[in-house]
This record gives C-alpha cells, sequence and structure tokens, in this order.
C-alpha cells in the first residue's frame, strides 16, 4: 500500500527508504513489531552494498504505528558504532506522545476522523497490550507522577 509514498520519498532525497512489513497485533504482541524492523534495518545496513545501496544514504520512514516503530528504531540504531548512521528518519502522525493527552495538538484534533483522542489512546493500549481500565486516569494526567511532569514540563507543555 506504501510503494508509491515509498518510492517518492526516495526519489526526491536520492536516497533509500526502507519499508518493512512487520506483524501485526493482536495476533503477534508488542515488541514483535519493533523487534522485526529492527531486524529488518539492521540486515538492510549491513547487506546495503550487496544490493549496489550506499549505507549512507538509508532512510527510514513510516506513518502511525510505522512511524512510532521508525522512531523506536532510529533510537535504538543512534549509538551502534557496527552499523551506518541513518541518513534520516520519516515520522507521519507517529503515536510518541502520551504523558499529557490535554496539550492543544489533542485537543485541536480529539474529534477528526480517524485520529480521534480517544481511539488514538485505545489503540496505542492495545498495541502496548497495556489493560484499557486506566483510560480515564490517562486521559485526565493521573498516569505520570508528579515528579516527572515538572521534571518533564519544558519539553511537554501547553505554554
Amino acid at each position: 500500500a506504501y510503494e508509491r509514498t515509498c518510492r517518492y520519498f526516495a526519489r526526491k532525497t536520492n536516497s533509500v527508504v526502507v519499508s518493512v512489513g512487520y506483524r501485526l497485533a493482536p495476533e503477534h504482541p508488542y515488541p514483535t513489531q519493533f523487534e522485526d524492523c529492527l531486524t529488518a534495518t539492521i540486515h538492510f545496513m549491513r547487506t546495503a552494498q550487496d544490493y549496489g545501496v550506499d549505507p549512507s544514504r538509508i532512510i527510514v520512514c513510516g506513518d502511525s504505528s510505522g512511524g512510532t516503530l521508525t522512531a523506536a528504531v532510529a533510537q535504538a540504531l543512534v549509538n551502534r558504532r557496527d552499523l551506518p548512521k541513518l541518513r534520516a528518519q520519516i515520522l507521519i502522525y507517529p503515536y510518541l506522545q502520551c504523558v499529557d493527552f490535554n496539550l492543544p495538538s489533542y485537543q485541536q484534533n480529539e474529534g477528526v476522523p480517524i485520529l480521534l483522542k480517544e481511539r488514538t489512546l485505545v489503540l496505542g493500549l492495545k498495541y502496548l497490550n497495556k489493560d484499557l481500565s486506566v483510560m480515564e486516569a490517562m486521559l485526565n494526567g493521573c498516569h505520570i507522577p508528579e515528579d516527572l511532569q515538572l521534571k518533564y514540563q519544558k519539553w511537554v507543555s501547553p505554554a
């Protein structure tokens, strides 16, 4: 489904885009998806030259849960000295911030079809194999201890 998009990114950036068909939940619970993406990316990075690809031109990309996985893979690889550095990561509406569900972007988009705030939270909890009974507490910000809220306030704050 994403072949045209991947080809577009590859052409426009003169890079290689790695698109991984990872196994899906609920049949394959978390962290299977992350492990699939990380394994595939490492394999490609190690064998890129076998395919005539310059390893310094590799970009990873994903949308929605795939964007979240892309960010996680990039973080897992950032300090690896045995692999070339990724050229970039492209994240298309990833699920990255679940500290505060009352930030402006959540407020502005809480009623937008597909990305409804409550639906986003349900999907995130299901992805992580977590009990949905914590939803109300999370929507109210009760899932993060006050000391951590204060610690990360400058990065996760509506101000």
